[in-house]
């Protein structure tokens, strides 16, 4: 009679014990495909943040094409930011401001522009040298807001006067 009962018990027993293992890997399956999902989210604005940055990059240069005068009476180690000016039809150009704006409604874009030195050989120094007034070095920023904190996307490059 003994032997009996513990048979009965020995079942719901292994009941038990599958639905905590089934519980735990399907805890696991839905852990995984969450930090999937994310990672993907994170991964979109991570690209869009890129391509906004070389958007930057190429909008100042847009502008320097216009006229280097737009660029030259900027201030060095200044935040500017990027409008696309579209109040005629017939001649929508890039310009720059001072009022901060957002790139839809989430992506901050700015940039700086820094004075360029060369040395006797023309080469870029980082220090001494002669003051190239035709070379400007721009960084474009672009942020956003993420889980961590806020990611930042830089890019660099230098814009030289080529119609001087």
């Amino acid at each position: 009679m003994n032997k009996n009962f513990l048979q009965k018990g020995s079942g719901l027993v292994e009941i038990l014990v599958a639905v905590f293992i089934f519980s735990i890997i399907l805890g696991s399956l839905v852990t995984a495909s969450n930090m999937y999902l994310s990672g993907a989210g994170d991964s979109l604005k991570y690209a869009k943040g890129a391509y906004l940055a070389q958007e930057g990059i190429e909008a100042v240069k847009t502008i320097r094409d216009n006229n280097w005068n737009n660029i030259s009476v900027l201030a060095d180690n200044t935040d500017y930011f990027l409008y696309f000016d579209t109040s005629s039809s017939t001649n929508n150009i890039w310009k720059t401001t001072s009022i901060s704006s957002f790139t839809d409604s989430f992506f901050l874009r700015r940039f700086r522009l820094n004075s360029v030195n060369r040395d006797s050989n023309g080469r870029i120094v980082s220090g001494g040298g002669t003051s190239d007034l035709n070379t400007k070095k721009i960084t474009v920023y672009v942020s956003w807001p993420s889980k961590t904190g806020t990611t930042t996307k830089t890019l660099s490059t230098y814009v030289t006067n080529l119609f001087k």
